[in-house]
């Protein structure tokens, strides 16, 4: 089964490729996200709370809304949603990193994923099957690096 990642520098970016994930088909179940918290203070609910994400794209359906705030040893407060998010709650051993090869990231590209969120961009995550040719031309019109893992 392919499984499409893509990094964003914008936060923003990964929001409106979510709802164009989401707009083409894609569910809940295959659409992860995972994003250090940008809002001041690391405060908020969701992505969609209008803190700082959400805004101005309708972000309130779907992935974004049921995203929560996580806290991350050596990242800090992360927003995730999906079943990425799931791996996450409780994650002790491993952190970030082992939710990324739990998820089937190769371990050295799940730390630098970990790296990425560290550094604040924001990573989506597809569990793509027979459509992964559509989730990468979704996620490169709005993301910086795709890729297809198999």
């Amino acid at each position: 089964m392919a499984k499409v990642l893509a990094t964003f520098q914008d936060p923003h970016r990964a929001e409106q490729a979510v709802d164009a994930l989401e707009k083409a088909g894609f569910s809940d179940q295959q659409i992860s996200l995972v994003a250090k918290d940008h809002r001041q203070g690391g405060r908020g609910d969701n992505l969609a709370d209008g803190t700082a994400w959400g805004a101005g794209i309708g972000a309130g359906a779907g992935l974004l809304a049921s995203a929560g705030l996580l806290a991350i040893p050596g990242i800090g407060p992360i927003l995730a949603a999906g079943p990425l998010a799931a791996a996450l709650t409780g994650a002790t051993v491993g952190g970030l990193t082992g939710a990324f090869v739990d998820w089937g990231v190769p371990e050295q590209e799940g730390k630098h994923l970990e790296k990425e969120v560290e550094e604040g961009r924001a990573v989506v995550l597809v569990d793509a099957a027979q459509k992964a040719e559509k989730a990468e031309e979704i996620l490169r019109r709005f993301g910086q690096e795709v890729q297809t893992l198999h």
